[in-house]
C-alpha cells in the first residue's frame, strides 16, 4: 500500500493543473477557445440594443473593468478569491453569488479562465459570456438553462500563487 501511495501521489501532484488536456504544469497556459461567430453576434446585438459599453475580446466575450486594482494578476493555475454574482441576460434571474469565494482558476468555466487574468487583485469587472464560454448546451442545474448567455459581476479580491 505504501509503495502504491508513493507512486500515485506524485502523479496526482504533477497533474493538479491539468484540465481536459488543455493545460500543463510546466507552463499553465490559459485555455484558448474562441466562441462561434453566431454566438458573438447575438451577444453583440444584445449589448448594442441595451447601449452597454464594453470591450470585446477576440475570444468572443465582452467585459467592462468597473474599477482597476493594483494587485497581482492571476495565472491559470492560481487560486483566486472573488465576490461574484451571476445573471441570465433577461436581467430577472440571478443564479448564484458568492462572497470571499475561493476557486482554482483552471477549474472554472472557460470564460472565467480567460477573463479573470485580465484583472489585477482589487479590480471589479462586468463580464458577458456566450454559451460556449459558459455552460454550453448542457446548462447547469435548474438555474442556468442550456445555451444561456450570461452576465457576471466579479470582484477579484486576492490571488493565491
Amino acid at each position: 500500500m505504501k509503495k502504491l501511495l508513493i507512486v500515485v501521489l506524485p502523479i496526482l501532484i504533477l497533474t493538479a493543473c491539468v484540465k481536459s488536456g488543455t493545460n500543463t504544469t510546466a507552463n499553465c497556459d490559459a485555455v484558448t477557445l474562441t466562441a462561434p461567430a453566431s454566438e458573438v453576434a447575438t451577444l453583440r446585438t444584445y449589448l448594442d440594443t441595451n447601449s452597454i459599453i464594453v470591450t470585446e475580446d477576440s475570444r468572443g466575450f465582452f467585459y467592462h473593468i468597473d474599477s482597476v486594482g493594483n494587485g497581482t494578476k492571476p495565472a491559470i493555475c492560481n487560486a483566486v478569491i472573488v465576490d461574484y454574482a451571476g445573471y441570465l441576460l433577461n436581467g430577472t434571474t440571478s443564479f448564484g453569488q458568492g462572497s470571499d469565494a475561493a476557486f482554482n482558476l483552471n477549474a472554472l468555466i472557460i470564460g472565467w479562465q480567460e477573463a479573470i487574468p485580465l484583472m489585477a487583485a482589487g479590480s471589479k469587472m462586468t463580464l458577458y459570456l456566450p454559451p460556449s464560454l459558459a455552460y454550453g448546451s448542457q446548462g447547469s442545474g435548474t438555474s442556468i438553462p442550456p445555451n444561456a448567455y450570461l452576465r457576471f459581476t466579479i470582484a477579484l479580491k486576492a490571488v493565491n500563487r
